[in-house]
């Protein structure tokens, strides 16, 4: 079986709660036994997060040798320029590693997404702006580390699409999660 959550801010993507975490898991979202997380969103990122019980899917969607994409909405602080974009796309330097090449372009209008809760730090001298990164890798807290790379701080992060599989095409509020229809299943999967 194969889920879809539309995981919220503030949720930890396992069922285990963290030692003296006021973070909630996924074992307050009423999902069948025996199922598993494929990747990771961070407490305080958002959005599409497959969820499965089939041995394997890890692998075939992760390993960036599989090179399976995955879009991230990013509301960052100012607006980016062509030239942090270009960055962006060709890879930055984040740590020890070089991220691979991605695509990366700013999204006018922004995504159709409900307010955040809690909602993003507002400040009037400081405009925003929504970008798209679709990645073939994950590192931890890698788009975050991204953007304040070229000078955009990440403000609100989401999971907009795996495969062509795309969050706004489900229909699904916050929190809420359903099981994945065969047509869906082959969206996670397309390139």
């Amino acid at each position: 079986m194969l889920l879809a959550l539309n995981k919220p801010y503030g949720v930890l993507s396992q069922f285990t709660p963290e030692p003296g975490s006021a973070w909630k898991t996924l074992s307050d979202f009423g999902l069948p036994p025996d199922v598993y997380p494929l990747g990771r969103l961070d407490a305080d990122s958002e959005g599409l997060l497959l969820i499965s019980d089939e041995p394997g899917l890890n692998t075939r969607l992760l390993d960036p040798k599989q090179a399976h994409c995955r879009e991230y909405w990013v509301q960052v602080e100012r607006i980016p320029s062509d030239g942090a974009l270009a960055k962006l796309a060709h890879g930055v330097k984040i740590g020890d590693h070089r991220t691979l090449p991605c695509r990366a372009l700013r999204l006018d209008p922004p995504p159709s997404l409900p307010p955040r809760n809690p909602p993003v730090r507002y400040r009037k001298t400081v405009p925003d702006a929504w970008i798209a990164l679709e990645l073939t890798e994950g590192k931890n807290r890698q788009v975050r580390r991204m953007t304040a790379t070229v000078g955009h701080p990440t403000l609100r992060l989401v999971r907009g699409r795996i495969g062509t599989l795309d969050l706004l095409a489900l229909k699904l509020a916050p929190g809420s999660w359903r099981e994945l229809s065969q047509d869906e299943r082959e969206q996670v999967f397309a390139r």
